[in-house]
């Protein structure tokens, strides 16, 4: 009974792959539906997925309130928001430009110690965060960079930078070295066959890497939360402080959460066939 066993066989991976969507969406539905939700319908029992008064105050109120001469006249949310997006992109576009160059060096060219500079670059990555929070923190207090949009954001190209190296690596060393050659005859050099038919060949290779920069340097938290206090405070950081000693805002964490969380989400939505073909591509070669 092949047929029949075909069946099961779908029916099962169907069942596990929706109770999988239901256990990842579930939270997040509820974190939106608490978000546009009052206090008195989100408390109220039973429970209700579709609150009976749906409003947009909590969302409001993150941009309203807070406000102070330290974040210029906008609200600490608005400034922790400014402050991620400057911190994530410098990161990205940091990380993409001298992560390229170093994995097509790593890939393609032969020097000495090439393979011992990838085993140390990785071993960075590998490293437990929290074994470097310390001496980070001296570094950047000595040389006047804690609290700082740059402090960070050097945190951050320590442990992004080797992930992109990774990346494009593996998808250099996919793609024909016949290519690079022929265009070496044709009079282009090395540096132009990597502009001109090496990145062009490598886009869904660049798109993840730079989605998961991206990701990784928006979510971050440890290194935000001890390097700074006021003035380069991210979004995760802000959100984790809605928690006090007199209570936890359940509100404004779920709007914050919410607008905190849009972004990547989009960016895996809108690139999700880069990012498949991206990583399948760059695994053909270790």
């Amino acid at each position: 009974m092949p047929g029949l066993r075909t069946t099961f066989s779908r029916t099962l991976l169907f069942i596990g792959v929706l109770a999988i969507a239901v256990w990842v969406l579930a939270p997040y539905a509820w974190l939106i539906v608490s978000s546009i939700s009052t206090k008195i319908d989100l408390l109220s029992t039973p429970l209700r997925w579709i609150p009976p008064r749906p409003t947009l105050e909590n969302y409001r109120s993150l941009f309203d309130d807070g406000q102070s001469a330290l974040s210029q006249g906008m609200s600490f949310f608005s400034q922790s928001l400014l402050n991620s997006v400057i911190v994530t992109f410098s990161s990205m576009a940091v990380c993409m430009f001298f992560g390229v160059f170093t994995a097509y060096a790593v890939a393609r060219l032969s020097f000495p110690g090439r393979r011992a500079s990838l085993i140390l670059l990785m071993s960075s990555y590998m490293m437990p965060p929290i074994a470097i929070v310390i001496p980070g923190y001296f570094i950047l207090k000595t040389i006047g960079l804690l609290d700082s949009q740059v402090g960070l954001i050097l945190v951050n190209i320590t442990f992004i930078l080797p992930l992109v190296v990774w990346i494009m690596r593996g998808f250099f060393l996919s793609i024909p070295m016949e290519l690079e050659e022929a265009a070496r005859i044709d009079g282009s050099s090395r540096l132009g066959a990597l502009l001109r038919i090496i990145l062009p060949l490598s886009a869904p290779g660049l798109v993840s890497a730079a989605v998961f920069c991206f990701i990784a340097s928006w979510n971050e938290y440890l290194y935000a939360f001890l390097y700074t206090s006021m003035h380069a405070r991210t979004l995760p950081v802000l959100i984790g402080e809605f928690t006090t000693k007199v209570g936890t805002d359940y509100l404004k964490m779920a709007a914050a959460g919410v607008v905190a969380s849009a972004p990547p989400v989009l960016l895996a939505l809108v690139f999700q066939r880069f990012l498949i073909r991206g990583l399948t591509e760059g695994a053909v070669k270790g």
